[in-house]
């Protein structure tokens, strides 16, 4: 594969790490192109992961224009930095056929974008840019804490406390470094969606399950799926059509078609995994949505 073909491949990853660290959709493509120019000077035999490269490449130059940005005051004391069968998600599509396709229309997909982006940089505006790379790489995007520390210039263990401490702005938790549920929900989903199946094992709880109500089952959800592999396996790539709401105060999503809820994801989070997600589509349940943007009602 020649280099332009691998540098295309990553575009949509790293665009979305650029953007998830300044906030801004054209800085972010601004900053990849400035990666692109970097690796058509760079000696090819010297980079051993263009994944991985590019990400370093893409991260220090936000980092960079991050620490050019007016500093942001800090805190005192704070220093910088089952049956296959059952399963099979065609299920719900086949459900559907007299109904529009659960591909969510161009108009949902901007509210989903708008929804989780600016709720997340609305958290992540607490924090320095050292906090906001470590946070964003390893919480979001799932790179390891050696690729992170080398990127911030420290060592492993010192990114690893730096995460933490972004966590602990992000969600009050003290030193707890619990994230909020809506978090994780939202990390989940985003994992789901872009097909990340790494991410979903790491947000999954071992013991994991996936249950439905008889109304969601007969919609053509599963009924029960157990453990994180099939969890993970289930969602992977899935979840295009799901929106965020709260479903009795809790953060979750729901399956939208043409405008209106059809299937509520309900899910249990505890100690920043997810330990149960629940399909209900009973129309009580249903009429009790509300939308959400992050962890605050729309």
């Amino acid at each position: 594969m020649d280099v332009v073909t691998s540098f295309e491949r990553e575009r949509p990853r790293l665009v979305r790490i650029a953007g998830r660290l300044l906030g801004d959709h054209a800085e972010a493509e601004d900053i990849v192109q400035q990666a692109w120019l970097r690796l058509a000077r760079a000696d090819d035999a010297t980079i051993d992961s263009l994944p991985a490269w590019l990400t370093t490449v893409v991260t220090r130059l936000c980092l960079d224009r991050l620490k050019a940005a007016v500093p942001r005051p800090l805190e005192p004391g704070n220093p910088e930095h089952p049956d296959r069968a059952s399963i099979d998600r065609a299920s719900i599509d086949r459900a559907s056929t007299d109904r529009a396709s659960v591909d969510p229309d161009p108009s949902e997909e901007a509210v989903l974008a708008d929804s989780m982006g600016a709720a997340l940089h609305v958290v992540l505006d607490r924090l320095t840019p050292s906090e906001r790379v470590a946070f964003v790489l390893h919480d979001l995007f799932s790179v390891d804490f050696a690729t992170v520390a080398d990127i911030l210039d420290c060592l492993p263990a010192t990114a690893r406390k730096v995460a933490s401490r972004a966590r602990a702005k992000i969600t009050g938790a003290g030193d707890t470094g619990e994230q909020a549920d809506w978090l994780v929900v939202d990390a989940f989903l985003a994992a789901a969606r872009h097909g990340e199946f790494t991410r979903l094992l790491e947000l999954l709880a071992p013991d994991v399950v996936v249950t439905g109500d008889p109304v969601a089952v007969r919609v053509g959800t599963p009924s029960r799926i157990d453990g994180r592999d099939a969890v993970a396996e289930f969602f992977n790539g899935a979840a295009a059509a799901a929106l965020p709401v709260f479903v009795h105060d809790r953060p979750g999503a729901a399956w939208f078609d043409r405008g209106e809820a059809r299937v509520a994801f309900d899910f249990l989070v505890t100690d920043g995994l997810v330990r149960r997600i629940a399909f209900r589509a009973d129309p009580d349940v249903l009429a009790g949505l509300r939308r959400r943007r992050g962890g605050d009602r729309r």
